[in-house]
């Protein structure tokens, strides 16, 4: 086994979309990807969003796209956890845990409170892995979300 994980900057922009839009094509999504290569460059070159980039055998085949949110009960920041993706040829060889060991490296490392993610609730392998690890789902939230001509709207009432 030759895995590598290491932290991606915004020279690995063209990577990161990459593997962003393999994400969405696996999770029928890629009609709602508007994101181009730049904005990954810019957001992970001024430090909005960070990557890990997982390698085996040198080749690019896993990541976890991850930025910092702030626990007002906890008093303290924690890593939101956008994506995390393996590519199908690589699966079960233990990339996606190892992704997620490292970011809960990182957490405890920074004495963050939390490490926390969404997952489609169709998505019944990436659930079960997750319940192995003994994270547990927040059921009793509601993630809501406002963009486009909502997001617009709501903003311009505010003027």
């Amino acid at each position: 086994m030759s895995l590598v994980i290491r932290e991606g900057g915004a020279a690995d922009a063209g990577l990161v979309f990459s593997l962003v839009m393999a994400l969405a094509e696996y999770e029928k999504l890629a009609h709602e990807v508007t994101a181009k290569e730049d904005d990954f460059a810019a957001a992970i070159g001024n430090g909005h969003a960070q990557a890990l980039i997982a390698e085996w055998e040198g080749e690019a085949c896993g990541l976890a796209l991850y930025f910092h949110n702030f626990s007002t009960f906890l008093g303290r920041r924690g890593i939101y956890l956008e994506d995390l993706f393996v590519k199908e040829s690589h699966r079960g060889k233990g990339i996606g845990k190892a992704l997620l060991e490292k970011l809960a490296q990182i957490a405890t490392a920074n004495n963050f409170g939390r490490l926390e993610w969404a997952v489609l609730d169709w998505n019944a392998p990436s659930i079960a892995f997750y319940d192995s690890l003994g994270a547990r789902p927040m059921k009793e939230w509601i993630v809501y979300r406002l963009t486009g001509e909502a997001l617009r709207s709501v903003a311009a009432a505010g003027k």
